[in-house]
């Protein structure tokens, strides 16, 4: 990648609060909440995003608890699927910026700047990083697979 995209991107990254303090560890993988929320992705139904075609917005009377955050989904169908199988619809890294994590730090992950890639959700701080993202996405999820969750534990 162009030196000159490395650094807009990082300035993007800076800009949209990389320094993002980490949410509390739970069980081996955490996730994001945000410092006032103890729900995972925003509220938004991970599910959706996979059979939906796009972000749902979950709703408090489908819920459960997973890895020390409650999730919502916007259906009795989406919550049962969660529950069979938590890790597959889940996105990466705790929800937190995937572009963050592959240059080893955190910040947010907004649930509407999301891609799925080989059946896995990714989300990103913008629209502005994701595009960075995309542009060398396999090398980009190959780093935050090295440094995840260590930029966490950190």
């Amino acid at each position: 990648m162009k030196t000159a995209t490395l650094l807009a991107a990082a300035s993007l990254f800076a800009a949209a609060g990389a320094a993002l303090p980490a949410a509390p560890a739970h069980a081996q993988d955490p996730v994001y909440t945000g410092l006032f929320s103890n729900t995972a992705v925003g509220g938004w139904d991970t599910v959706s995003y996979f059979s939906d075609g796009g972000p749902v917005q979950g709703r408090r009377e489908f819920t459960t608890d997973w890895q020390g955050a409650e999730w919502r989904f916007s259906s009795q169908e989406n919550l049962d699927l969660f529950l069979a199988d938590p890790a597959a619809y889940a996105p990466q890294y705790g929800g937190y910026c995937a572009y963050a994590v592959s240059q080893g730090g955190t910040a947010k992950g907004d649930p509407e700047v999301w891609h799925l890639h080989d059946g896995k959700l990714y989300l990103n701080v913008n629209r502005q990083i994701q595009e960075v993202w995309l542009a060398d996405l396999e090398a980009y999820i190959a780093l935050a697979d090295d440094n995840w969750p260590a930029v966490i534990q950190g």
